[in-house]
């Protein structure tokens, strides 16, 4: 169970990963027999009900608060390690890792097809979440760029432990840049640790200006937010500076583009602030080996 959204996942270390690698875990199945049916809920003004005002932030049915806390930070703590496993990996190699998060059809794959090819002969690397097919990853390998695809099943979200998986059957060169497209989902994938280095969410224009503020916590996850699909803007009355002004009321620090995948437009400055980030991670990296060498 995902108990970021309640919604019955199970791709945490324990269960099912939706991948050929079978290994043997102690399953915690999380059984609680408060059964405390009530859910905190609470009605508003106009008897709305809200489910996530106890102090686990989400109600499941038969399960008490303090049963959700438990199991949400053993979960967190599982995935958080491997995390810092892969982190380190990575780090070892001069290698930025950048984590795409979105709703579905937000144009992620789009927008990483065309940053590919932007890049050149820029070293990097695609990790593909999907709950199912390969056909984003075979649209990043048509492009010419390595890719790996994790179907994760019912899973709603990439965890640590499915990607350092993932980076055991990747090649990679140093000072790489690795692109890990999440799940296509603005809940659980907010609060899944991978290793990377920085959340890049990614919000279509034809989402609504709302949507940041309907799901805060992936874009106060998110260092950056690109705003994608800027030509449709026009046709489906977006307004741009609306959604910026939203992004940073659940963010006051979070960067924002404005891009558009099928014309270009704004894709030089998402490759600078690209070529940016891991060039100031590998100045930090030498300087950190200089100092120990000292």
């Amino acid at each position: 169970m995902c108990t970021v959204c309640g919604c019955g996942d199970t791709t945490v270390e324990g269960h099912s990963h939706g991948h050929e690698h079978g290994h043997g875990h102690d399953h915690d199945h999380g059984h609680d027999h408060s059964h405390d049916h009530h859910g905190h809920h609470h009605h508003g003004a106009h008897g709305d009900l809200h489910f996530g005002t106890g102090p686990a932030g989400v109600s499941v049915g038969g399960m008490s608060q303090e049963r959700l806390i438990q199991v949400e930070t053993d979960i967190l703590a599982k995935n958080d390690a491997h995390a810092r496993t892969n982190r380190a990996r990575l780090a070892g190699l001069g290698a930025y890792a950048v984590n795409l998060v979105s709703s579905p059809g937000s144009g992620k794959t789009t927008l990483l097809c065309a940053t590919i090819r932007a890049l050149g002969d820029t070293p990097l690397a695609v990790i593909e979440g999907d709950q199912q097919t390969a056909n984003d990853a075979d649209r990043i390998r048509a492009t010419g760029a390595p890719a790996i695809q994790i179907n994760t099943g019912k899973g709603c979200h990439l965890d640590g432990h499915m990607v350092g998986h993932a980076l055991d059957h990747l090649d990679l060169a140093p000072e790489s840049l690795v692109f890990i497209e999440n799940v296509g989902n603005l809940v659980c994938p907010a609060g899944f640790d991978l290793g990377e280095d920085c959340k890049v969410a990614i919000l279509s224009v034809t989402e609504g200006e709302d949507k940041p503020l309907k799901y805060p916590d992936m874009f106060t996850a998110a260092r950056l937010a690109i705003l994608n699909k800027t030509d449709l803007a026009p046709y489906c009355d977006a307004d741009l500076d609306a959604y910026e002004a939203n992004l940073r009321r659940v963010n006051p620090a979070i960067e924002v583009l404005r891009v558009s995948a099928r014309t270009g437009e704004g894709l030089d400055i998402w490759i600078a602030w690209l070529r940016a980030q891991a060039g100031i991670k590998a100045l930090r990296a030498k300087s950190a080996q200089t100092q120990a060498a000292e």
